[in-house]
């Protein structure tokens, strides 16, 4: 008789890789993600796939039926722009920096024929979400500030080769699960945490009993949300309750169906830059979904 696991990773981080890998989300090792990220773990970007995404993503148009690509040049600059995000302000100030950057795109230089002129590169397609492409990995290892120790969240989820959503993942049968990932959570943001990371995130996910919390960078505990399950009819839910499993159905809005992000009880309270204005983008696109 195989004996029943209750590691962490087996009863809480295993299950939420599998459903985001049927979501649509690639899969990669930490060693592939490390590869991806030039080998040093004070990187958080997956640069070769964010560099290869802004020449499938971006063309300039010329006249009513002509393009041209962005140079090489330019690509590269959109790339160090988005490494090289200004902190100056704090990290929610470059948390919205991101935001900004992912929203409206970041402007470059470019002479085409002679002429010079400024053109705006997009980071991610808004419009036609299956143009985008989307990774998942866990224990993603990243230099603490002023430090050469890491703290490794369980489990990061790119588009674009951008982390916009970390989870963090605990038993469900330990007590007071969800509360521990949640201050996982805010010890990675504090001075001496990875500040690097969160900067990009756009959702924080917190597993553990029940349904689990969701909130956006910089929100106090107070102001994470539950993680609260749409049923379609009251049949439904008695049974879901009989069955107590805790696999979560998809969140439903009136135009699509969210899967990882449920907009529809977005976190409104949060200090992020990011909370009100992805509210809408959320319920708009539910573009993280693959």
């Amino acid at each position: 008789m195989e004996r029943i696991s209750f590691k962490e990773n087996d009863i809480s981080q295993k299950p939420a890789l599998e459903l985001l890998q049927k979501l649509g989300y690639q899969y990669l090792s930490p060693e592939e993600a490390l590869e991806l990220r030039g080998g040093k773990t004070s990187n958080v970007l997956l640069e070769e796939v964010l560099r290869r995404q802004l020449r499938t993503l971006n063309s300039i148009r010329i006249g009513s039926h002509s393009e041209a690509r962005f140079s090489e040049q330019n690509i590269e600059n959109g790339v160090i722009a988005m490494r090289n995000v200004p902190m100056e302000g704090g990290y929610l100030s470059g948390n919205e920096a991101v935001y900004n950057m992912l929203t409206l795109g970041k402007a470059f230089e470019q002479s085409i024929d002679g002429d010079k002129k400024s053109y705006t590169m997009r980071y991610i397609d808004w419009q036609h979400p299956e143009n985008n492409v989307y990774h998942v990995t866990e224990e993603f290892a990243v230099t603490r500030s002023g430090s050469s120790d890491t703290y490794r969240p369980d489990i990061v989820l790119f588009v674009n080769g951008i982390p916009l959503v970390i989870i963090e993942c605990k038993r469900p049968d330990i007590k007071g699960a969800e509360e521990q990932a949640v201050s996982q959570h805010l010890r990675n943001q504090k001075d001496d945490g990875i500040r690097s990371l969160y900067v990009y995130s756009a959702l924080l996910l917190a597993i553990g009993n029940s349904f689990g919390s969701y909130a956006t960078t910089g929100s106090a505990a107070q102001f994470w949300s539950k993680w609260h399950e749409m049923f379609i009819n009251k049949e439904a839910e008695m049974a879901y309750h009989k069955r107590k499993k805790c696999e979560p159905l998809p969140c439903k809005t009136n135009t699509s169906t969210t899967s990882v992000a449920p907009s529809a009880c977005w976190n409104s309270s949060s200090t992020s830059p990011f909370s009100m204005q992805a509210s809408r983008n959320w319920r708009a696109t539910s573009s993280f979904s693959p």
